[in-house]
């Protein structure tokens, strides 16, 4: 529907109502406390984010590491196998030498003994610790006590001690004895100086006299 105004006077402008000013500031408080309340948050998530991000880093870093540790543990239990293992073959073989050198000079001990007694024969040589075993035959029982007796005077032996000596018939035609006995070896061995007390000395020798 369409009005036509006849007066020809101007309609009156509806009059607007002015805002209070305390109602304005609290609009621009509210405003600029948001945008703060936000940058603040903003700024908050900016840090926590990026020490998220090096945390994340330390422990990519960390697991690394761990794994390069694990594996050079490894290697050092492998190498300690390896290690043990090859020190038990070389006290394997310095116990192989220290025996061979011993068994040598054992028999040379027993040998230079055996070689001062006619009409006796060695069968069995065992070696327990210090202590030797020693099963033979001889001629006659003098022989059997004369072997005892060089033992004593060699000075390789000590404790010679006889378990036992019969006559036996591995030769009919021939008259013999089994014998079994026993014998410590000596710490000392003939030659060898014997130890001086710590702090000792020896007396210088005695000067030759001259004639007056």
């Amino acid at each position: 529907m369409i009005r036509i105004n006849l007066l020809g006077q101007a309609r009156p402008k509806a009059a607007r109502k002015a805002v209070p000013l305390e109602a304005t500031m609290q609009i621009v408080f509210a405003a600029v406390a948001v945008c703060l309340a936000v940058l603040i948050l903003g700024i908050t998530y900016y840090q926590q984010q990026r020490q998220l991000n090096e945390t994340n880093k330390r422990v990519s870093a960390l697991r690394a590491e761990k794994a390069s540790l694990e594996q050079i543990k490894q290697d050092v239990e492998r190498f300690e196998s390896q290690k043990s293992v090859l020190q038990q073959r070389i006290n394997v073989i310095e116990s192989l030498q220290r025996n061979r050198s011993g068994a040598e000079e054992l028999l040379q001990m027993v040998a230079n003994t055996v070689v001062r007694v006619e009409d006796l024969w060695l069968t069995t040589l065992n070696r327990s610790g210090d202590t030797l075993q020693i099963d033979g035959v001889a001629g006659s029982i003098n022989a059997v006590a004369n072997f005892i007796t060089e033992m004593k005077r060699s000075g390789y032996f000590d404790q010679v001690e006889i378990k036992g000596a019969k006559e036996n018939d591995l030769q009919p035609a021939v008259q013999t004895f089994g014998f079994s006995m026993s014998a410590a070896i000596a710490a000392q061995k003939p030659g060898q100086a014997a130890p001086q007390p710590a702090g000792s000395q020896q007396p210088p020798p005695a000067a030759p006299k001259g004639r007056s």
